[in-house]
């Protein structure tokens, strides 16, 4: 089952917070419950620089951030919380190193990808990155430099992984449909033109020139075309959040080889239905979509909804074996 795609992805995966602030227990966890397909797992309840945007902050290259009352701000120099940041992220790619020895097969890591990462560093004046598209071209430039430096010490540490790099983008629709508030908040940031948008996702993602590369998004409206086209092999969403508007869109990306990584396990505590109803929903679009049902363990891989900071430890576990045991549904009954 490990050979997914193409790609070697797994059939099921993590999408990258889990709570807690245990690194080597955390590790154990993720490594445990997903054999063929690890993630390097983020402890943002660490507090500030293990959160997403601060743990990203942290791999940029001559750009720093630091915390401010208002959020993560772009200064001149490293400071304590550009060495906090970096220093829990190398704690984190001990454990993994650590739990993942012999390992062979797909591995993945995750960076806030340089939209959103826009969208939440803010500039000297206060106003978002995304106010000036120039302060978006050099984060975009040196998130770049950071990822290959990053990616390079992921092969170093687990050399038989095939490195899956996922770039988190939950604000991406927000900024393509101009939805991201200016600091005061009465006003909003002009929408981004699609093109440059996709040209900087392009950028980013050529660094991983050698390796698959997912963009996750959980908001709705996904932009499935703009993504295949800046070269994502793999898509990462929430299942629920999918309306019937993208179907075709959806269709022709199956169609075209890439991956579905479909979140259908709620991410915070709850009850969990039997594996074969988590992926019904999976099964549904498959049939509306006319596809083979062959196709459908090798298209997609199961994931959380989102991530599971928000969840309980005992949760998170189980959420992470059912996973396992819905891909496992799908692969043995696809209709």
């Amino acid at each position: 089952m490990s050979e997914n795609s193409e790609f070697g992805f797994g059939a099921a995966t993590g999408v990258g917070s889990m709570p807690g602030g245990d690194a080597r227990e955390t590790a154990k966890t993720v490594t445990g419950s997903f054999e063929d397909f690890p993630h390097l797992p983020e402890l943002p309840a660490r507090g500030p620089g293990a959160d997403m945007i601060g743990r990203t902050a942290g791999m940029l290259v001559d750009l720093y951030a630091r915390v401010e009352p208002s959020g993560w701000r772009l200064g001149d120099r490293p400071g304590r919380d550009t060495r906090r940041a970096r220093s829990w992220l190398g704690e984190d790619l001990d454990a993994l190193e650590e739990y993942t020895q012999g390992y062979e097969g797909p591995l993945k890591v995750q960076a806030v990808g340089p939209w959103t990462l826009a969208a939440a560093l803010e500039l000297r004046n206060g106003e978002a990155a995304l106010s000036d598209l120039g302060a978006c071209r050099d984060l975009a430039g040196s998130l770049a430099e950071g990822l290959r430096t990053h990616l390079d010490e992921v092969r170093c540490r687990v050399p038989g992984a095939r490195v899956v790099l996922q770039l988190d983008e939950p604000s991406l629709v927000a900024v393509l449909l101009g939805r991201v508030k200016s600091a005061s908040g009465y006003r909003t940031h002009r929408a981004v033109d699609r093109q440059i948008a996709e040209s900087a996702l392009r950028d980013v993602m050529g660094v991983h020139a050698d390796g698959p590369v997912v963009v996750h998004s959980c908001a709705p409206e996904v932009p499935f075309g703009l993504l295949r086209r800046a070269g994502a092999a793999g898509i990462s969403f929430d299942l629920a959040l999918l309306t019937e508007r993208d179907d075709d869109a959806i269709g022709e990306a199956v169609e075209g080889g890439t991956q579905l990584l479909a979140g259908v396990v709620p991410g915070t505590d709850g009850p969990l239905s039997d594996p074969a109803g988590s992926v019904m929903g999976v099964r549904t679009l498959w049939r509306r979509l006319g596809l083979h049902p062959g196709l459908l363990a090798q298209a997609v891989t199961v994931t959380p909804s989102c991530g599971l900071a928000g969840a309980s430890p005992e949760y998170a576990r189980r959420a992470l074996a059912h996973c396992v045991r819905a891909a496992r549904s799908l692969a043995e009954n696809p209709e």
